[in-house]
């Protein structure tokens, strides 16, 4: 236990919240193009036709593709060395993760986005409305995701966590360590998603409401 204290007491809190920051980098960055792509497909497949059935089959696919998959494809299909017009093209740790999980956050959006489109096409703006936290709900989703990285050495929070459990030579101090991890980890996670179930309950109603007053 003199061990774990020892840990806690030097730079274990900073190095983590330093990693936990890479986690939501990752998922910013996702969300990003997630959001661009989504958007796109979801008026593609609202367009009808052989774009819907185009866009439509996209977004299968990309709701099927496992991001470890995913992030091992694109660190074999780009060499490490790979240029672009001379530039260097080589994809940082980073980059991959968050390239990774745009799979998953354009299909979310792209669902996300038909249902606010057809909301506001029924008159229903509250239920248009749902679609931020159902964003917020998939960059949350990510931050946790984005764990991944720990597989190819990307610094974020759960690699420092691993890291600093090596350095303890007592199993139930690297216990201790995992679970005070899943605490710091969980608790602005579950305040963001209670925050969010706060507004989906809310724009909830109000989209009753409005259908029903239409």
């Amino acid at each position: 236990m003199n061990e774990l204290m020892e840990l806690l007491s030097g730079d274990f809190l900073p190095k983590f919240l330093a990693g936990m920051a890479i986690n939501f980098q990752i998922a910013a960055i996702a969300l990003v193009i997630g959001l661009a792509l989504g958007l796109l497909l979801a008026a593609g497949r609202l367009s009808g036709g052989v774009a819907a059935a185009i866009a439509v089959s996209i977004i299968a696919l990309m709701r099927a593709a496992p991001t470890f998959v995913v992030m091992f494809f694109l660190l074999n299909a780009i060499p490490r060395n790979a240029t672009l017009f001379g530039t260097p093209f080589a994809l940082s740790g980073v980059m991959t993760v968050a390239l990774s999980l745009v799979p998953y956050s354009a299909a979310y959006v792209a669902d996300a986005g038909v249902d606010s489109i057809r909301h506001l096409r029924a008159g229903a703006t509250q239920g248009a409305l749902l679609f931020f936290p159902n964003l917020t709900r998939a960059f949350l989703v990510m931050v946790m995701s984005s764990s991944v990285g720990a597989a190819i050495g990307v610094t974020e929070g759960i690699t420092v966590i691993l890291r600093q459990a090596e350095q303890l030579p007592s199993f139930d101090d690297r216990l201790v360590l995992f679970a005070i991890g899943i605490v710091l980890f969980g608790i602005p996670l579950q305040a963001g998603f209670m925050v969010m179930s706060l507004f989906q309950r809310r724009f909830g109603r109000s989209t009753v409401e409005e259908e029903a007053s239409a």
